[in-house]
């Protein structure tokens, strides 16, 4: 048997880690709704990248994409990995940090593996179909856009214009990229 200060205690903890258990969760869905709030959708057609919060544009980028032997792949993404001074790996050749990484500066790679969001060492390719299906980004630019988001947002490639893309990016920008 149990005295009656040993039941009080066993109580007291009960109730605590009850309070705690319930802070948490109450905390984790907070952090979720705030995540489902971010959007980053990506226009393939007109090379730019848009970072959505609750439904609103906070800002819009230019970026390169996918050449046509190595297209960008349309879909429903997140983000799974942020990397500051990432290290590229190709075939057969590995380049560290600095000015001469195709990664630019940051990487935030998607559920889809291989593919990214990256700076670049190429700034002349933004506004091009230039990258092996990456999303590139100048590099001042993706560590801005970086510091917004986080492992879980969303990211929406999008190989044709919709109406959402038109209400997002403007109709201009589609006729532009028409031409």
């Amino acid at each position: 048997m149990l005295s009656r200060v040993a039941e009080r205690q066993i109580r007291r903890m009960a109730a605590l880690t009850s309070t705690l258990l319930f802070a948490t969760a109450e905390a984790l869905a907070q952090q979720e709704q705030a995540r489902g709030s971010r959007r980053i959708v990506v226009s393939i057609p007109d090379c730019k990248l848009a970072i959505l919060e609750s439904g609103k544009v906070v800002r819009i980028y230019p970026t390169a994409v996918g050449a046509v032997g190595s297209p960008s792949p349309a879909g429903k993404y997140t983000i799974v990995t942020r990397l500051t001074e990432p290290t590229w790996y190709g075939k057969g050749k590995i380049v560290g940090p600095g000015k001469n990484n195709p990664l630019g500066t940051r990487w935030l790679g998607l559920s889809v593996l291989g593919y990214g969001i990256h700076g670049t060492n190429a700034p002349a390719s933004i506004g091009h179909n230039a990258s092996h299906g990456c999303i590139r980004m100048r590099n001042r630019d993706v560590e801005e856009l970086f510091a917004m988001v986080s492992v879980g947002d969303e990211v929406e490639l999008y190989g044709q214009r919709s109406p959402e893309l038109d209400a997002i990016f403007g109709v201009e920008t589609a006729a532009a990229g028409t031409q």
